[in-house]
């Protein structure tokens, strides 16, 4: 017989009452000091882990899962339907003009790259790290990369106008004859690195997954459940050189990924940087363009989880101490980028440049001021109420600050491409913009691409890393079970 860990009695009395565990044990000088609450909490034992994360992919699902599935495919039919329209009528039911030209697309584009980082950033830097919160919101957030991915990728190839000329894109050899891409544009670049990305990414998430898919063919007592995920998880078979050779490529593509959520988004600020146009072109670009990408994408994943916590009922894996991490990155990064708005108007002012004053003035004073004050107020004012540890651990707070963090980084990407081309160097070509109805289709319909490849993925593979789980559960308290 075991002798119960100290965690146990408290985990009950904190999942009865619903207060955060806090902990106390002998300092190094006599006194009582704080210890970390536990990583999972509800005294699990191993057994539960498996239960707890993999019955949604066994089940019939639940009712919350299709009314969120139904809206979410509403939206993607709607997409569907905007392209389509698009497709046939041509680029006039949309808002490009001229001088707007890039329009919403590029503001969806890069959107959509930013929320992408904030997956690779908690699988590979904080793997490197060796930061332990990150096990629970992982595997999430890897997916949610894939994902933006996909939607991102979809406004290169509108904006094209004629989309199956897409893969001149690409540098076939003798293909189109003496045309070759123009390897000195950024968006020729982009193409490269959004590949790159969505390649690296979808292997990295993939080899994370095999133990897990083992995890549930173990489980699975349909025949041909059995062999899908045996077919999946590549027939793992949990060996110690198994183990050694899982976690030597781990790190491997750690290593490789980690340079790409710094690079990706840099290339994508040079599409901006390197041209001329006053507001654009700016050294502060790139590390700006990647704080705000890791900024959005942790808004995305506070997002995610707070849903999951609520609908899968996954309180006791992705815990507040989880949450209450990702805020203190969002209230960091909501800085850093509150002094790069700042820095871009000291800058215009310190240039002496006529140009750029006007540019910068004309953003805040002009017709689209009120875009500038939602993208202000939202990102470098709003996460400010996380310097208050009951709001950081607040599951409302972290929801509404995390959708509202995002809706004022769209409006950052508005507000770049907008008010640096509607009124340029010519006053004779100055003109509005203003979103058609498609405009917002699309979207829309981008968020419910999104939201329909998430829901798939937690219906059909686990959303939670058992393995990793596992390891940072406290053993004593885990193996009461077995013992």
């Amino acid at each position: 017989m075991t002798t119960p860990s100290p965690y146990s009695t408290v985990m009950d009395d904190a999942a009865l009452t619903g207060r955060p565990i806090v902990l106390t044990g002998q300092g190094p000088f006599g006194g009582d000091r704080e210890v970390d609450e536990p990583l999972v909490t509800g005294a699990k034992k191993y057994l539960d882990v498996d239960q707890d994360i993999c019955v949604h992919t066994e089940q019939f699902p639940t009712r919350r899962w299709w009314i969120a599935f139904t809206i979410a495919l509403a939206f993607l039919g709607m997409l569907g339907v905007a392209l389509a329209t698009l497709f046939y009528v041509g680029m006039g039911i949309v808002a490009p003009n001229s001088p707007v030209g890039w329009g919403t697309f590029i503001v969806n584009f890069v959107f959509w790259i930013g929320i992408g980082h904030a997956g690779t950033l908690i699988s590979a830097v904080l793997f490197l790290f060796r930061q332990k919160w990150r096990t629970a919101i992982n595997r999430s957030a890897e997916a949610m990369t894939l994902f933006a991915v996909a939607c991102a990728g979809i406004f290169p190839l509108i904006h094209l106008g004629r989309i199956w000329f897409a893969y001149w894109l690409v540098p076939i050899p003798n293909g189109r004859g003496p045309l070759w891409v123009n390897f000195n544009s950024a968006l020729a670049w982009d193409i490269f690195a959004i590949s790159t990305y969505g390649l690296v990414s979808l292997t990295f998430w993939y080899v994370g997954l095999l133990p897990d898919l083992a995890t549930v063919r173990d489980r699975a007592t349909h025949p041909w459940r059995k062999a899908l995920y045996n077919a999946l998880s590549l027939g793992w078979t949990g060996s110690n050189r198994a183990w050694r050779h899982y976690e030597a490529a781990y790190l491997i593509l750690a290593a490789l990924a980690t340079p790409l959520v710094f690079s990706v988004h840099t290339i994508v600020s040079f599409d901006f940087a390197t041209s001329v146009m006053p507001g654009w072109h700016a050294t502060i670009f790139p590390p700006y363009f990647v704080i705000g990408a890791i900024f959005s994408g942790f808004a995305m994943v506070i997002t995610l989880m707070t849903i999951m916590r609520w609908v899968f009922k996954l309180k006791n894996y992705i815990t507040l101490n989880h949450m209450e991490a990702m805020a203190k990155v969002i209230m960091l990064t909501g800085m850093l980028v509150g002094f790069a708005y700042i820095t871009e108007f000291f800058m215009a002012w310190y240039s002496g440049s006529a140009w750029e004053g006007f540019i910068f003035r004309n953003r805040v004073f002009g017709p689209y001021g009120w875009a500038y004050a939602i993208m202000f107020g939202c990102n470098a004012i709003v996460p400010q109420v996380f310097w208050f540890k009951a709001l950081r651990r607040n599951p409302w707070v972290l929801f509404i600050v995390s959708i509202l963090v995002n809706i004022g980084m769209w409006f950052e990407r508005y507000v770049i491409v907008v008010t640096s081309l509607y009124r340029d160097f010519l006053p004779s070509s100055w003109g509005e913009f203003n979103l058609t109805r498609f405009d917002w289709m699309i979207l829309l319909g981008s968020f419910g691409l999104f939201f329909t490849l998430f829901l798939l993925f937690v219906r059909v593979l686990p959303a939670i890393a058992v393995s990793e789980v596992k390891g940072v559960m406290d053993p004593s308290v885990a193996q009461g079970a077995q013992k």
